[in-house]
């Protein structure tokens, strides 16, 4: 499978049949390298209802006659927008065509205000993603604290790739990162939810180093840019 970074918390997976995209916040994005218009997919996994995470969801989503896969309050709410919907809860899993999803907890809140509007709508609980597609395991933390937990997401499942926020003040920082790192034991971490806006500014190549210190690989993905798993 090849897998695509796209800036902030969006990520792009290419199965050989089906396409998803998670958090596809694409218009408005500084880092993204592409268009929303230039993306199709089958699947758009929503980890909670912020705006830099919802992003280009219902365009997207109509364009493609793609599902929506999302916390179930977030799920309800789009699908009064008009998407077509699957709404899980936390801990809850459900084996899709292209293999299974596992919603985690994520230590956040979750509300969607919509584009030019005073609204602060509640999205209920927010949530992290454990894929298991093509035989790899693929773990997005979405917008979260530190918790202990992580390790028993680490213990349950043998994680190829994990995707972690180290922006601090929404978020985890990048020490914090570092020992969700640990507790999950993945092969490959990347870093997530950074340098989008002035108040979430890390350096990537830094956290990077620190996994590395505590023997774990880490992996700097720019926008745009894409791996093979």
């Amino acid at each position: 499978m090849n897998i695509i970074f796209h800036g902030q918390s969006c990520v792009e997976i290419r199965l050989k049949q089906h396409t998803l995209i998670i958090d596809p916040f694409l218009t408005g994005n500084p880092q993204a390298t592409v268009k929303a218009e230039d993306i199709k997919a089958d699947y758009i996994l929503v980890t909670h209802g912020h705006g830099d995470h919802v992003g280009d969801t219902l365009s997207i989503a109509e364009r493609n006659d793609a599902t929506v896969i999302a916390p179930n309050d977030l799920a309800r709410y789009l699908g009064f927008e008009g998407a077509k919907t699957h709404g899980m809860g936390i801990g809850g899993a459900y084996e899709f065509p292209f293999g299974k999803v596992k919603l985690t907890l994520a230590l956040h809140d979750s509300s969607y205000n919509p584009p030019g509007t005073k609204e602060n709508i509640y999205t209920g609980m927010a949530s992290g993603f454990l894929l298991k597609v093509e035989g790899k395991t693929i773990y997005h933390a979405g917008d979260t604290g530190l918790f202990k937990d992580m390790k028993l997401i680490g213990k349950m499942n043998d994680i190829d790739l994990a995707f972690l926020p180290i922006g601090d003040n929404y978020t985890m920082g990048p020490e914090d990162a570092v020992i969700a790192a640990g507790y999950l034991k993945a092969d490959t971490v990347v870093p997530m939810h950074y340098n989008t806006f002035p108040v979430i500014e890390q350096d990537p190549n830094a956290f990077v180093a620190s996994l590395e210190e505590e023997g774990i690989k880490g992996l700097v993905m720019a926008p745009g840019q894409q791996i093979t798993l």
